[in-house]
């Protein structure tokens, strides 16, 4: 039965899901006295009862029920709630031994919510049951609220009763014996302080976000109470598919909104909850990047495209074993990296995730915030990453200024992008003009390990080809047989991608200012001949230069700088740097 479970019938906990396991193996072990639970604590968890069939809890009930089976002593506590029981027996049992050595005290202060005085009753209560031999299990839920993240002496007297009550109660071997164990629940580890964190003595695990098999059972869950109505062409499982990174609570809340509006589940309706969802569940620390088109509508680049296709391919196949970890896209500004990346995740389907700005001034947030996302992009596996700008958005090992917090992300960024685990899973693209700034970390082998470069179009072909494809993209009406290329030599202009956008978005204006749809030669050399695009030469033939360098295939390199010694490069690159000011004489 379960309530024989985590002691006396081992080989039950196999039918567990694997963090339950874990806590089961390691709390029969009897190391430990300490657990920190992480992750997604606050979803509804499964628990296969009996054969074919599960039982939805919340960890509170998971815990005391499904693993300690209501049995010996479980308390429950929290700065708002105090000290609580599993059942009213346990409470009043609670109140009467303790009545016994606080005459004076009230049932309310005995329980009480402050955790000064909640800790130094709760210990008493523990050595008084120590000859009773039973088993005690203490709670404690928002544990962050308790021992947050925080310098010692930044700490208020109680944040350090607290802090030294929990590692000493970690290292008892008073508590081993006794079979007295604490477990604490948070969302991120990097909230609760680093010092009961990277105890030896305190265990930690991690709840995952559901995989597709649990939301498929979930789903079917709901489906036989009669509470999910889905379109024809959906089930249990293709929906389970489509909401990767989706908890159980979200899906609990999608099957009661069209329940409630008696309006059946779409396919759109559910990818555009999905996305609102995750954006709110990551608060604003990321967003989706919307595709309408694949690799088709990419003019140029054929050897990137061709790489791209082939990844493509591999994937559909799934021989992810043999995609890269991540790439590195570089290149000077203006030839279409982000968009390149978009029409990747076009072609192959899957969605295209960008980092936002997750770090803040206040301690232990910064770090909390990429906890957050990095759990969330392994629940949405497969998944690309996008980091636009990644040079000035991811820093380095080495920043100053900010106590530690840029060096740790950076280390948990480059740790978290070398788990091969996630080859293929996660796919990181780090888009940058200025490669050189990137630290070879993350460039190296086994992280953003294809190195890709976009330049400008040089050929009267490729010029007439970006313009056409341009013509497409921004759905727009030009008159037949206008040679662009021979417009911009005519003015000696000499384009990239963004420029022949802009321009024919301003062509686009002056037809309509000229009162038709289509726009004419004259429309057009009328634009170009007012155009100015921003001058800046020197950081242009920097970023081609960087952009070279760090091309790892020859065929990709324009033929102007192919046979340039690659000495020479580096020689030039200096001198550009040092007329930029980036570097002294």
């Amino acid at each position: 039965m379960t309530e024989q479970l985590i002691v006396k019938n081992l080989p039950f906990i196999k039918i567990l899901p694997a963090w339950a396991q874990e806590l089961s193996y390691k709390y029969c072990s009897k190391t430990a006295n300490l657990y920190i639970l992480n992750g997604n604590i606050r979803d509804f968890l499964p628990n296969k009862m009996y054969e074919g069939e599960f039982v939805f809890v919340r960890i509170q009930e998971f815990i005391s029920e499904v693993l300690f089976g209501n049995k010996d002593i479980i308390i429950f506590y929290d700065r708002s709630s105090g000290i609580n029981f599993c059942s009213q027996e346990m409470q009043k049992d609670y109140l009467k031994i303790m009545k016994s050595s606080y005459p004076d005290a009230e049932a309310e202060e005995l329980l009480s919510s402050d955790p000064s005085k909640a800790f130094r009753y709760l210990e008493k209560y523990f050595l008084l049951n120590l000859p009773k031999k039973l088993r005690i299990i203490l709670i404690i839920d928002y544990a962050e609220t308790i021992i947050s993240n925080s310098d010692i002496p930044r700490m208020s007297d109680e944040d350090r009763y607290c802090l030294v009550t929990l590692n000493r109660w970690s290292n008892d071997p008073i508590f081993t014996k006794g079979d007295i164990s604490v477990i604490l629940l948070t969302e991120n580890l990097s909230d609760i302080s680093p010092r009961l964190v990277r105890s030896p003595s305190t265990v930690k695990v991690n709840i995952p976000i559901p995989d597709e098999k649990v939301r498929t059972s979930f789903l079917k869950f709901i489906d036989r109470q009669n509470a999910l109505i889905l379109e024809d062409r959906l089930n249990p499982e293709r929906v389970a598919k489509i909401t990767s990174g989706l908890n159980l609570m979200n899906l609990n809340q999608l099957a009661a909104e069209s329940f409630e509006e008696d309006r059946a589940i779409s396919l759109e309706y559910l990818k555009q909850r999905k996305k609102e969802i995750i954006e709110n569940e990551a608060s604003g620390l990321l967003e989706f990047v919307e595709s309408e088109h694949d690799l088709s509508m990419v003019s140029g680049h054929e050897f990137v495209k061709k790489r791209f296709k082939s990844a493509a391919r591999a994937i559909k196949q799934g021989r992810l074993d043999v995609l890269p970890m991540g790439y590195l896209v570089s290149g000077p500004v203006g030839t279409g990296k982000s968009f390149m990346v978009t029409a990747f995740a076009g072609e192959i389907g899957i969605p295209i995730i960008k980092l936002k700005n997750f770090r803040s001034k206040w301690q232990g947030v910064s770090e909390s915030n990429f906890e957050k996302v990095l759990n969330i992009l392994k629940a949405m596996a497969p998944v690309g990453v996008l980091i636009d700008e990644a040079d000035a958005f991811l820093g380095n090992r080495n920043q100053e200024g900010d106590s530690g917090t840029s060096n740790r992300i950076f280390a948990q960024l480059a740790s978290f992008m070398g788990n091969t685990e996630y080859r293929g899973k996660i796919i990181w693209f780090l888009i940058t003009c200025r490669p050189d700034l990137l630290p070879i970390d993350l460039k190296r082998q086994g992280r953003a390990e294809e190195h890709l470069a976009l330049f400008y179009p040089e050929s009267n072909e490729e010029k007439e080809d970006l313009f056409n494809t341009l013509i497409k993209k921004l759905k727009i009406k030009v008159q037949q047989d206008i040679s662009i290329s021979d417009l911009l030599k005519k003015y000696k202009f000499d384009s990239s991608g963004a420029d022949l956008e802009a321009i024919l978005i301003r062509a686009k204006f002056t037809a309509t200012m000229n009162n038709h749809v289509i726009i004419t030669r004259d429309d057009l050399e009328e634009t170009i001949r007012d155009f100015v695009p921003p001058a800046y030469p020197h950081e242009i033939d920097l970023q081609n230069l960087v952009a070279v360098v760090e091309c790892t295939s020859r065929e990709m390199v324009p033929k102007k700088f192919q046979n340039l010694d690659r000495s020479k490069l580096v020689s030039q690159i200096r001198e550009l740097k040092m007329l930029l000011g980036e570097i002294s004489v």
